[in-house]
């Protein structure tokens, strides 16, 4: 216990030592796996609420989302800001993601846009953001060879994105009945899986984008 707010999100770092938080209450809560204790008091820096927390693949920083249009890093021993916010986004950021070599950082936003970040230099890698989603990006993440990011959106579609040109990879994903929340590759990177409002989950193969068989049904709600 400890946030004033609903928890929109946690992450276990890398080394499954420690629980980062973020809350609707406009801060991140760094904990101890073991012992359930806060390491830090609140960490404090975005004007609004968090929406999402992720550690980096060496567990040496943290990035978060906000509604306040903004991504912080955060020195994850510390827990000071580091750099500048890193700004671009039009509206609220939904969700981000590291690359799995730390370098990139992907994130979605309100108004249907992604956009590459350098985590070195807190630039937008192309210049501009990845456009094609006509709603909200609830979902992002890299494939495991860090080439390909796949989304999910409140538009009831799923796109693939070309790391190294920022262009989509071929159509949307259709199939799903309603918005697409949680979106992930297998370990091989051959399959996505996508969950939707609509109460199914659906297998998609990653380098053609069909449908997997059936959706995948027994959720109730």
């Amino acid at each position: 216990e400890g946030h004033r707010n609903r928890v929109n999100s946690v992450s276990f770092s890398p080394d499954g030592q420690r629980i980062v938080s973020g809350s609707r209450d406009g801060t991140r809560r760094l904990w101890d796996a073991q012992t359930g204790g806060a390491i830090y008091p609140f960490l404090e820096g975005h004007r609004n609420r968090v929406n999402s927390v992720s550690f980096s693949p060496d567990g040496q920083r943290i990035v978060s989302g906000s509604r306040d249009w903004t991504l912080r890093l955060w020195d994850a021993e510390t827990g000071d800001a580091i750099g500048q916010s890193l700004e671009g986004h039009w509206d609220r950021v939904f969700e981000e993601s590291f690359s799995p070599d730390g370098q990139r950082i992907v994130s979605g936003g309100d108004n249907g846009t992604l956009w590459l970040w350098d985590v070195q230099t807190g630039d937008v890698l192309g210049g501009q953001p990845l456009e094609g989603h006509r709603n909200r990006v609830n979902l992002v993440s890299f494939s495991p060879d860090g080439q390909r990011i796949v989304s999910g959106s409140r538009d009831g579609t799923l796109r693939l994105w070309d790391v190294q040109t920022n262009n989509a990879i071929g159509q949307p994903l259709q199939g799903h009945g309603s918005e697409v929340h949680s979106v992930s590759f297998s370990p091989d990177g051959q399959r996505i899986v996508s969950g939707s409002d609509d109460g199914t989950l659906r297998l998609w193969d990653a380098q053609t984008g069909d449908a997997i068989g059936q959706p995948l049904e027994g959720h109730g709600a």
